[in-house]
């Protein structure tokens, strides 16, 4: 039988070219990858709109999309040309204010700028120190200044002296040749570890301040969930009063910081708050042993019980940095105390500042760890460089082994008993202070202690008197204290000059609240209504600034600060 054959016509029609099948597939596949990178958006962004609302919850949520959306335009008005041109002038016209109090000109007003053609005698030099150092300042030296200068003693200043001296030329990345800085950089270590009672295996290092120190346990525990849980997109649960250095942490390794409110009465971090915020992406829950604002030790037990909740337990890291070397032994100095440090079973790292309270020079610190293993992940090792292997411990390469030296002079000088004679005076002091609030009949029905401070911190606020003009009344009467925002405070941080002059501190803190109250008295009167317009620089940084919903100018006025530092 013949086979029937179709026709070529037909059979081209009908049967497709291999490149029309290839074309077919390709859009299929285009089609295909386009719906997978669509179902992958929609899925990690559905993710995160779950966590934003178990986090934060629905009202949250809202709340916080209208303060963003508030931002926004707010910081659009404020780019608008009209208004533009406005603030622009203001804010250079605050700057020029704020260049003619901290730069120095006119008539008797030396500047170098360039190098002398030839060295100056010692002599030449040392009356330049002396001119340099006997510039108009607040008076710190009459205790006059709140925290700032943690000064042990002209006899402990002249001993860090002779040993900054002893080794002036030292530095710690080579130990081979100062071996006597890294024993004493050890030993700074194992005596900081040993005051927080770590168990055996701790390790820690020392660092240029508190703000490194805490970097770096952001560091450790960022490097330790990447590791271990593959967590690509960090996250970490902060107090709202914790150092700024937690947001600095932030901002420089990647985290995203999620802020949780200090309420009134106690104002230590909300722990159910905390809770909602932990999720798959936590890295690390923060505590303070005190915060800076309002020297309150947050309530670090259930911290760590939130931390070690999970099948996995999350690092917990206490800044200590403020409480330094008086939280530690306000037991043995005869105060009330709570647990908060490596005898809490979550404490996995701690931040001291030895140049604090432990009152060794400015640029020392320590970061400490439960283990060896935590200390690992803030390491940075290459070992393929040309120059050779190079490892460091901390942000640091170079270090001044004589800040070492003086910081190890100083533990040695004070001891434990200096120590707990130390806190015993500045806790004493911060107790005055806050008993003379409480209970003066000239304070207690205007002024009000923030929280239970335990430590050297006293912060006070107002509901009756506009707190930044007692600010700037205390300003004009030689005091340095600090102004606090959201709320609205004033902070006194007792160091032993400051224990010399409380006395005084409460009779102008009386005085002023008399003044003031009589300005609100004659402004009644007047008809004006009480608590009237602030004026002075503290109301106007954090009385008009701080009511903005955007902070653009805020920043501005900061940035130009920090450009003011450097000019000469």
């Amino acid at each position: 039988m013949g086979s029937s054959r179709m026709p070529v016509s037909l059979r081209s029609t009908l049967s497709p070219s291999k490149a029309g099948l290839k074309g077919n597939y390709l859009n299929i596949g285009t089609d295909l990858l386009r719906n997978i990178i669509f179902v992958f958006f929609l899925l990690r962004w559905s993710r995160k709109v779950a966590l934003q609302l178990k986090g934060r919850g629905l009202f949250g949520t809202v709340a916080e999309a209208y303060i963003s959306i508030r931002k926004i335009l707010y910081g659009i008005f404020l780019r608008s040309p009209g208004v533009r041109s406005k603030v622009q002038a203001q804010v250079t016209d605050t700057l020029a204010k704020l260049e003619g109090k901290l730069v120095p000109k006119g008539p008797g007003i030396s500047r170098y700028l360039t190098l002398p053609k030839e060295g100056w005698p010692e002599t030449q030099v040392r009356g330049e120190l002396e001119k340099l150092g006997e510039m108009e300042h607040t008076r710190w030296e009459d205790g006059l200044v709140s925290g700032a200068v943690y000064h042990g003693g002209d006899g402990l200043i002249k001993l860090q002296a002779e040993a900054f001296q002893k080794f002036s030329v030292a530095n710690p990345i080579h130990p081979d040749v100062f071996p006597g800085v890294r024993k004493m950089e050890a030993e700074i270590v194992a005596m900081v570890l040993s005051m927080f009672n770590a168990p055996a295996g701790a390790a820690g290092v020392t660092t240029s301040g508190g703000t490194e120190s805490i970097l770096m346990a952001c560091l450790s525990a960022r490097q330790k969930a990447y590791t271990e849980r593959g967590v690509t997109e960090p996250e970490m649960v902060v107090p709202e009063t914790a150092h700024a250095a937690f947001r600095k942490a932030g901002s420089y390794f990647g985290i995203k910081v999620h802020l949780v409110a200090c309420p009134a009465p106690s104002f230590q971090v909300h722990i159910p708050s905390v809770s909602r915020l932990i999720n798959s992406n936590t890295i690390l829950l923060v505590g303070s042993a005190p915060n800076f604002p309002h020297g309150i030790i947050d309530d670090i037990p259930s911290l760590s019980r939130l931390a070690l909740r999970k099948k996995r337990s999350l690092p917990l890291h206490v800044d200590c940095c403020l409480g330094s070397f008086l939280v530690p032994f306000l037991a043995q100095a005869g105060f009330p105390t709570v647990p908060f440090d490596f005898n809490v079973k979550g404490v996995t790292s701690i931040s001291c500042d030895t140049h604090k309270y432990g009152f060794a020079p400015k640029g020392n610190s320590t970061c400490l760890y439960r283990t060896q293993a935590l200390r690992t992940y803030q390491y940075f090792i290459s070992p393929d460089w040309s120059g050779g292997v190079y490892a460091s411990p901390s942000i640091a390469g170079s270090r001044p082994g004589a800040l070492i030296a003086s910081c190890w002079a100083s533990l040695m000088f004070q001891g434990e008993s200096g120590y707990i004679d130390s806190c015993h005076k500045i806790v004493g002091a911060a107790k005055k202070i806050e008993s003379a609030i409480q209970e003066n009949p000239s304070l207690r029905d205007d002024l009000s202690v923030m929280g239970k401070p335990l430590v050297s911190v006293v912060a006070f606020t107002s509901k009756t008197l506009n707190i930044y003009d007692i600010a700037d009344a205390m300003t004009g009467k030689g005091w340095h204290l600090n102004a606090l925002q959201s709320p609205p405070a004033i902070h006194v941080a007792v160091t032993l000059p400051v224990v010399a002059a409380v006395d005084r501190l409460i009779a102008d803190i009386i005085a002023t609240v008399e003044e003031e109250k009589e300005k609100e008295r004659v402004r009644i009167v007047e008809g004006k209504g009480a608590k009237g317009g602030a004026k002075g620089d503290a109301a106007a940084l954090y009385g008009v600034a701080g009511s903005l919903p955007n902070k653009s100018i805020v920043v501005q006025l900061a940035g130009g600060f920090l450009d003011t530092l450097y000019k000469a």
